[in-house]
C-alpha cells in the first residue's frame, strides 16, 4: 500500500483509482453509520476522497491511510451537520480557480475497455441503471467529450469531486455490463 501511496502522491491516477477501490466501501459503510443516509453517505465519501487526493502530499506515512481518511470523512461530516445547523445554502467555495485547466487524461482502464466494447444501446440501457449524479458526469464526460475543469465549471463543483465521481460511475458501470 505505501508503494501506491507514493505514487498517488507523484500524481498518478491509477493509484487514485486503487486506493478509491480499496478503501471506498470502508469510508462509503463508516459515513451510512454516522449519517444514516445513503445520499449524504455517498456525497461525504466523494468529498472525503476528493479532498485526500487533494492533500495527498500531506499524508504522514506514521499514520494509518485508513486512518487518514476516516479522520478527512468525520470532519466532512461535521462540517455539514454544521451547514445544515446554520440553515444555510451549501455551495463550493471558488477555492478551485485556482486549478490547472488542463489535466491529463489517465490511460484507458478496463473498465474503459469494457464500456467502449458495449454496443449503444447496451451502454445506454446499462447507463440508466446508475444513480442520476453518476449518469449526468458519464454523460459529460463521454458522450458531451468535455474536459474534468469544463464538467467541474458546469456543475459547479472541486475538479477532484468529478475526477473521484467519474472514477466511481465507471466502476459501477462496469460492474454492471459485466453482470449481464
Amino acid at each position: 500500500m505505501k508503494e501506491t501511496i507514493e505514487k498517488a502522491k507523484a500524481g498518478s491516477q491509477i493509484a487514485f483509482s486503487n486506493l478509491l477501490d480499496t478503501y471506498w466501501n470502508e469510508v462509503y459503510g463508516f459515513q451510512l453509520v454516522r449519517t444514516k443516509n445513503e445520499n449524504d453517505a455517498e456525497d461525504i465519501t466523494i468529498q472525503t476522497f476528493s479532498k485526500a487526493f487533494d492533500k495527498i502530499h500531506s499524508y504522514d506515512d506514521a499514520y494509518e491511510f485508513k486512518t487518514w481518511l476516516f479522520t478527512i470523512s468525520k470532519n466532512l461530516h461535521v462540517d455539514l451537520i454544521r451547514k445544515r445547523k446554520k440553515n444555510v445554502l451549501q455551495h463550493n467555495s471558488p477555492r478551485n480557480q485556482d486549478v490547472i485547466k488542463e489535466v491529463l487524461d489517465d490511460a484507458p482502464s478496463a473498465e474503459d475497455q469494457l464500456i467502449t466494447e458495449q454496443n449503444l444501446a447496451s451502454l445506454l440501457s446499462h447507463i440508466k441503471k446508475l444513480k442520476p449524479h453518476y449518469q449526468e458526469v458519464i454523460n459529460l464526460r463521454y458522450f458531451r467529450e468535455l474536459s474534468y475543469a469544463a464538467i467541474a465549471e458546469e456543475l459547479d463543483e472541486p475538479i477532484n469531486n468529478i475526477k473521484v465521481k467519474i472514477l466511481r460511475a465507471k466502476k459501477l458501470l462496469a460492474e454492471i455490463i459485466k453482470s449481464h
